[in-house]
């Protein structure tokens, strides 16, 4: 049970209470049915029930239960005062038990919780938990719902010790549902306290049970989670999420429920719709009102103000500052005091930017979620940045990350450690921005690395085999192939499947301390004359490069982002349709894209190479705005050894350990349907056994190649962890939405992202002959995910391969050569360099990662 939700503080109805066909039912009879329909969530019969059972009740003690329940009922519907006038008048009536009591005085404190009076409601729920001693079932849900007071006042620890309690309540009374809703709700907690992937866990724990009990109960757990997603900056999947849940809750006329799930939805959106997240949250902001839940209204009014305050609508921002007074009044009266603060921080950043006087920020507070604390940090930053204190914004802006990277250093997974970036988006531009201003090398490298280490700074502990992993990954292969033709991700049957992938691959993926961020010295110091660093910077639409080499000294060259950003529109476009046209067509698009590469070369790499002094060997670090451009094909950069880095850092780490293995093992794969497949890659292996016969006459062995059969998931996977070098040809697909699902397609199906994080041992280099593998997603700027990076998450030091589509003669000929590098024991970039020099071939083939 959503912890925003209450306990109903009922019994559980018994089997034995249904009269006979034909007979009037009693009024306990009646109860207990409506307690029945109420437990599966249907409260619109059960409203029904409870009122003809009040009808019928004969004395005090069966009225007070009656109102009990039908006040849970009401709340439940958004009826908060009607339930309100319930509990009160059952209180009034004389002749009641304590235990009758307890119950009444359970469901008052509900009620008042969902009015948002916290502490009335602690106050009605403590006397309840006192006259319930002598009923588990009853005392298990008043605690449940202290738990949720404890929550909203941020007693982290009260909530915990309720919660304990209350499961083991349930455990007395065999109540495995009520088990899995305390289990549930510990899993929000958790979240609250900061521990995502331990949240997650719990709520997976105890969904099946839960969500068994029927539609809204799987909709409450979803958007207990989609809430969760949220934070770890799933957005995608949890508006889904939250939409599905809201129209659920409306189709029960669940009017509290659905608002509710529109709010958590208006959150997600204020990280990158704010327009959406304003009418939305103002639409939920009504529907509480209507429903007279003024607390929740609140809430609602405070994220349609962050929206406004953070558009470009500058009158919309205007307005918004002009009412954060009096919604910061209303949220604390309502003890939401961390969501007033956090309303006020966002206010004092647009106020800031908009050249307004300063108000005075408020004190941060020790229990403050993280979203609170970074927003306290960016405040300050921008306000350090408007008094030209470029130094005191640096610094704040750096406490924010450190902040976000010591939550993040317990996450291995590389989908929750790309997503939680979005937490660092606002610190980042302030320190982005202040380093840029500085003009200074050494500041603008510390900065670069931050904006690209903060979302690699953990290195994943590769986890023991998950048997129930690999049957949902088999499981969602076959559907994949079902549904082929279809818009696959919107099936039932592949979202319940990719919640438990997700949940089992990031709470099951621990992480540890990647390598410490790189200082400019020593970046050079490894440089030398004989390579170039060209760190591109970017920040509100504003891109830079800071160019290092062991030859001059770095240079910093401000470049034209409108310029190129147009220039990139269409570029992946021309560069498929060069590999899918022939004939005349196929030399017209090869003109136009000759003219685009030759302008994207002149504005983003050859003011940088003039300024510096290019060498022949090119390392490039670049944000995800630049995730577009194919980097080798650019005329400045054609003919040089080019490898495209995580950061700066993990570059220089690689290039200090030792390589695993001097004699590097081959391993081929070929997928179905790929033209020349078989050629290429009995070319690539016949070069490895050519070159073991050079170094060592007659001791070559046949190279491993898996095809047909043979080339199935688990048989690559298999190999992928017996060799040091795999060379894949198969077709290959990128899933926007779900980077983590693009694949590579084999026998028995797709090789997922997923999938490559169950190996134990990752290959040191992997070529990818396959489309579009080489393609990223990009999330909250900097990070950009897919196939290539999580190989490269997993261990690999090196990917070769391209973003788009590539002609399957041109991968034959281009990728058959880069193997006899290979096998010549050449660096993977020094070998594709080597190779497009010899065939002539130009094409989008990429060094990804340490390619020397």
């Amino acid at each position: 049970m959503t912890i925003d939700d209450v306990a109903p503080v009922t019994e559980a109805a018994s089997p034995l209470t249904r009269a006979a066909p034909r007979t009037r039912l009693t009024a306990t009879a009646l109860h207990a049915r409506g307690i029945d329909e109420s437990n599966r969530l249907r409260f619109a019969r059960a409203e029904r029930t409870f009122r003809l059972a009040l009808r019928r009740a004969p004395d005090d003690d069966t009225r007070a239960r009656v109102r009990s329940s039908l006040a849970y009922v009401l709340a439940r519907r958004g009826a908060v005062p009607e339930a309100e006038v319930l509990c009160r008048g059952a209180l009034d009536l004389r002749d009641v038990p304590r235990e009758t009591r307890g119950r009444v005085l359970g469901q008052f404190g509900a009620v008042l919780l969902d009015a948002g009076r916290l502490d009335e409601a602690r106050g009605a729920l403590s006397e309840a938990i006192e006259m319930l001693e002598d009923a588990p079932d009853l005392r298990g849900n008043v605690l449940m719902n202290r738990s949720v007071v404890a929550m909203r006042i941020r007693d982290i620890d009260l909530a915990r010790s309720d919660l304990a309690a209350a499961a083991a309540c349930f455990e007395t009374t065999g109540d495995e549902l009520a088990q899995a809703q305390a289990t549930h709700n510990l899993g929000y907690v958790l979240h609250l306290a900061g521990d995502i992937v331990a949240a997650l866990r719990l709520m997976a724990e105890a969904r099946p049970v839960a969500a068994a009990a029927s539609a809204v109960a799987r909709a409450i757990c979803d958007a207990d989670r989609a809430e969760v997603l949220r934070e770890a900056g799933d957005t995608i999947e949890a508006e889904r999420v939250l939409r599905d849940a809201a129209r659920e809750f409306g189709a029960e006329r669940m009017g509290q429920s659905r608002a509710e799930a529109e709010i958590q939805l208006a959150f997600s959106l204020l990280t990158h719709d704010r327009p959406e997240a304003r009418r939305v949250a103002r639409a939920a902001a009504r529907r509480f009102r209507r429903l007279g839940s003024h607390a929740w209204a609140a809430r609602a009014d405070a994220v349609a103000l962050r929206a406004a305050l953070a558009g470009d609508d500058v009158r919309a921002r205007s307005q918004a500052l002009g009412l954060v007074a009096g919604a910061r009044t209303e949220l604390r009266r309502y003890g939401f005091s961390s969501e007033a603060r956090a309303l006020a921080f966002a206010a004092a950043t647009a106020s800031t930017r908009m050249g307004l006087k300063h108000s005075r920020l408020p004190a941060r507070h020790h229990d403050d979620p993280l979203d609170v604390r970074l927003l306290a940090h960016e405040a300050r930053a921008a306000r350090a940045a408007a008094r030209g204190d470029d130094a005191g914004a640096r610094r704040h802006a750096a406490a924010g990350l450190e902040d976000l990277s010591n939550w993040q250093s317990a996450f291995g997974s590389l989908d929750l450690l790309s997503s939680v970036a979005m937490h660092g988006s606002g610190v980042l531009i302030e320190g982005v921005s202040g380093a840029l201003r500085s003009r200074r090398p050494d500041t603008v490298f510390e900065w670069s690395e931050r904006a690209r280490h903060f979302t690699q700074q953990v290195t994943p502990v590769r986890p023991p085999p998950d048997a129930a992993l690999a049957v949902d990954l088999t499981e969602l292969r076959v559907l994949k192939s079902e549904l082929v033709g279809t818009d696959w991700f919107a099936d039932r049957r592949v979202h319940e499947l990719r919640y438990r992938i997700a949940d089992r691959q990031w709470t099951t993926t621990p992480g540890s301390a990647g390598p410490p961020r790189a200082r400019l010295d020593e970046m050079r110091a490894e440089l030398g004359d004989d390579t170039t660093m060209l760190a591109f910077v970017y920040v509100s639409n504003r891109l830079a490069c800071l160019a290092v080499n062991g030859q001059n000294q770095p240079v910093i060259v401000d470049l034209s982002w409108e310029r190129i950003r147009s220039a990139t529109r269409g570029l992946r476009t021309e560069l498929e349709a060069t590999a899918l046209l022939g004939g005349p067509a196929e030399r017209l698009v090869r003109a136009a894209l000759d003219s685009r590469l030759a302008q994207i070369s002149k504005l983003l790499v050859e003011p940088v190479l003039a300024a510096v002094g290019g060498t022949d060997r090119i390392v490039i670090t670049a944000p995800g705005e630049l995730h577009r451009v194919p980097w080798v094909m650019l005329p400045a950069l054609r003919g040089r050894t080019v490898t495209v880095a995580r950061s700066a850092s993990r570059w220089l780490h690689a290039r200090t350990q030792e390589r695993r293995a001097a004699d590097p093992i081959p391993g081929f794969v070929v997928g179905p349907g790929v033209a020349r497949g078989a050629e290429e890659v009995d070319r690539a292996a016949k070069a490895w056994a050519a070159a073991a016969e050079r170094r060592a006459p007659g001791s070559a062995t046949p190279a491993r190649v898996l095809t047909g059969d043979r080339a199935g998931t688990v048989d690559v996977a298999s190999l992928a962890h017996d060799v040091d070098v795999l060379h894949v040809v198969a077709h290959g697909e990128h899933a926007a939405y779900a980077p983590m699902l693009s694949g590579l397609t084999l026998t028995d199906g797709i090789l997922f992202g997923y999938d490559i994080d169950q190996i134990p041992r990752a290959p040191e280099t992997v070529v990818l002959s396959a489309c579009e593998v080489g393609r990223s997603q990009v999330r909250w700027g900097e990070e950009a995910i897919g196939m290539m990076r999580a190989w490269l998450h997993a261990g690999t030091r090196c990917v070769i391969a391209s973003p788009v589509i590539v002609a399957d003669d041109v991968a034959c000929e281009l990728l058959a050569v880069v193997q006899e590098g290979l096998a010549a024991h050449l660096e993977p970039a020094e070998a594709l360099a080597a190779a497009t020099e010899r065939t002539g071939l130009i094409t989008p083939f990429a060094a990804y990662g340490t390619g020397f």
